[in-house]
């Protein structure tokens, strides 16, 4: 498999930071955004989608925790791609005796898995390091391995009101529109509009609920990212 420039700079930043990096503060405790989607969705439909039967993708898996905590909460089976090597070692030491695998790999490019075979698909801040044709292969891929009916949580940033982006994207420009150069890790990184979401998801998804956070200000300055959390379904 073709790795971008995006991939090797990604890998070695990620790799040094579940050595003991000091840039981001990595937790083993799940997502609260997934626990409100899964909360959200027991509300809605009881464990229709949330039970043993089920299965999940996790796209960027980390170190496992949101697949960990499907797995002990609900009995899913999971499965997980990391383009960090320590990443994926560190997840398989927390997941011992749970239906979980994981692969070292980069979500760019064909996943290898059957067709329908997902019940869940997660895109939790990751898929934004790829670039624009990368983005639309991997939206086909989620479509062709979910279910219909399956569930794909997106979270991802939220250009919408977010200074800070509007910054980034004006003195780091990445050579496509809505990218920018992460200032810390060196890759191009998109920032997506809730209206750019919309159109992309349109055509395989029914788009259920939207969650946002604030802007986050201080002494009138941005400071820190806006996101937004799509609860998408697949379309029957």
């Amino acid at each position: 498999m073709k790795r971008s420039r995006n991939s090797g700079a990604g890998q070695e930043f990620w790799n040094k930071e579940y050595r003991g990096g000091n840039h981001l503060a990595l937790s083993e405790n799940p997502s609260e955004d997934l626990i409100k989607f899964t909360r959200w969705l027991e509300r809605e439909s009881g464990k229709e989608y949330l039970n043993i039967k089920s299965s999940v993708l996790d796209l960027g898996c980390g170190n496992g925790r949101n697949l960990i905590y499907l797995s002990k909460n609900f009995g899913m089976r999971g499965l997980g791609f990391d383009i960090s090597e320590e990443a994926i070692l560190l997840a398989k030491k927390l997941s011992e005796d749970l239906s979980i695998e994981y692969q070292t790999r980069s979500i760019a490019g064909q996943i290898n898995i059957p067709e329908k075979s997902q019940n869940f698909v997660l895109d939790m801040m990751t898929s934004h390091f790829l670039n624009e044709s990368e983005r639309k292969s991997l939206l086909t891929e989620i479509s062709r391995v979910l279910k219909p009916g399956g569930w794909f949580f997106w979270k991802t940033f939220l250009r919408d009101e977010d200074e800070h982006a509007e910054r980034l994207l004006k003195e780091s420009p990445a050579g496509e529109s809505g990218s920018y150069i992460h200032p810390k890790i060196g890759v191009a990184e998109h920032v997506y509009t809730e209206n750019e979401i919309s159109k992309l998801l349109d055509e395989n998804f029914d788009i259920l609920k939207i969650t946002k956070s604030h802007s986050h200000l201080r002494r009138g300055q941005a400071f820190k990212r806006r996101s937004m959390s799509i609860y998408a379904q697949r379309k029957f």
